[in-house]
C-alpha cells in the first residue's frame, strides 16, 4: 500500500489539453504521481474529408526512399489507409520508416520495424539525424502531417519541411488527418475553476493547443493563477512567442513519464 500524500503531485489539479488519444496517456501518468487531472481538450483530430491526395500518393508509396511520422495520429491515420485501399505492407519495403520517441512502438505493432529513431524525439531531431547520412541528398522523403482547420497552422511542420528540403531531400507533403479547435462553451465548468484560480497548472504538449487555448480565454487574467507547464522545448518556445509565460518545461520529452517528472520536481524543488 502506498502514501497518496507522500506522492509528488498529491492534490494537485493539472488542466490537460491534448486531444482525447494523448490525454488519456497523460492523465494516467499524473494520476500515478497523485495529480488530479482535468481533462479539457482544446483540439481535437478527426479523419480527413477527401482522401484523394492521401490515396494518390499510397498508390505509388513504392517511389519513396523514405516515410517520417510526426505523430501517432499520421502513423495511424497511414496505415488505417493502407488498410482500405488494401495495399499490402510489402509495399514499404523499399521505404525506411522513421518515428519519434513513444510513437515508434506503435509504427513497430503496426509493421514491424523502424528505421530511424531520432535521440531528439522532435521533428528537428529527425532532421538532424537524416543529415548524418551521406547521400541522403535528392532522396525522396514523404511527410504525413495534419491538415489544420480552423486556426494558423503552427511552424512546426512547415519548419520540419524546411528542414528536409534543406538536406536537398525531395519532399512530399500530404495530409493524412485534420486538426481542429473545439468549442469552449463546452468547458464552461473547468474553464470557471481556471478562472477561480483552482487550477495549478495547464499542460500544453503542443503548439495548435495552445492557440485553440487562448480563443477560448478573454484574457491573461482567466489563468493567471496556473503554472504554465510545456511539453518539450519547441512548444515552450511557441507558448513564449504567444504571451505565455512557461514556468515548467519538460527536458524528456520522449514520452509522457518525463512530463509528469518535471510538473512533479517544480513542486519539490530542492
Amino acid at each position: 500500500m502506498t502514501n497518496d500524500k507522500k506522492l509528488p503531485l498529491y492534490g494537485k489539479r493539472i488542466l490537460v489539453t491534448a486531444p482525447r488519444n494523448y490525454a488519456s496517456r497523460l492523465s494516467e501518468v499524473i494520476i500515478k504521481k497523485g495529480g488530479l487531472p482535468f481533462l479539457m481538450p482544446t483540439i481535437e483530430t478527426t479523419s480527413l474529408t477527401d482522401y484523394a491526395e492521401l490515396d494518390a500518393v499510397l498508390r505509388r508509396i513504392d517511389e519513396f526512399d523514405w516515410i517520417a511520422f510526426t505523430s501517432r495520429n499520421g502513423i495511424n491515420a497511414f496505415f488505417q489507409r493502407l488498410n482500405v485501399l488494401n495495399i499490402s505492407l510489402s509495399a514499404l519495403n523499399n521505404c525506411k520508416l522513421c518515428a519519434i520517441g513513444k510513437d515508434a512502438e506503435l509504427l513497430l505493432s503496426l509493421c514491424r520495424r523502424v528505421d530511424l529513431i531520432p535521440a531528439e524525439s522532435s521533428p528537428v531531431g529527425i532532421v538532424n539525424e537524416l543529415a548524418k547520412i551521406a547521400d541522403i541528398h535528392q532522396q525522396k522523403i514523404l511527410a504525413p502531417v495534419p491538415e489544420v482547420v480552423g486556426m494558423p497552422e503552427p511552424d512546426v511542420v512547415p519548419n520540419f519541411i524546411a528542414g528536409l528540403q534543406k538536406l536537398g531531400m525531395q519532399v512530399t507533403r500530404v495530409p493524412s488527418y485534420m486538426t481542429a479547435g473545439l468549442d469552449q462553451n463546452i468547458y464552461a465548468v473547468e474553464l470557471d475553476l481556471l478562472r477561480q484560480g483552482m487550477i495549478d497548472v495547464i499542460a500544453f504538449s503542443s503548439t495548435v493547443e495552445i492557440e485553440s487555448f487562448l480563443t477560448m480565454v478573454n484574457s491573461k487574467s482567466d489563468y493567471q493563477h496556473s503554472v504554465i507547464a510545456c511539453f518539450g522545448p519547441y512548444t515552450a518556445a511557441n507558448a513564449k512567442k504567444l504571451g505565455l509565460e512557461v514556468a515548467i518545461l519538460s527536458q524528456d520529452y520522449s514520452s509522457f513519464a518525463g512530463f509528469a517528472d518535471a510538473i512533479a520536481q517544480f513542486f519539490h524543488k530542492p
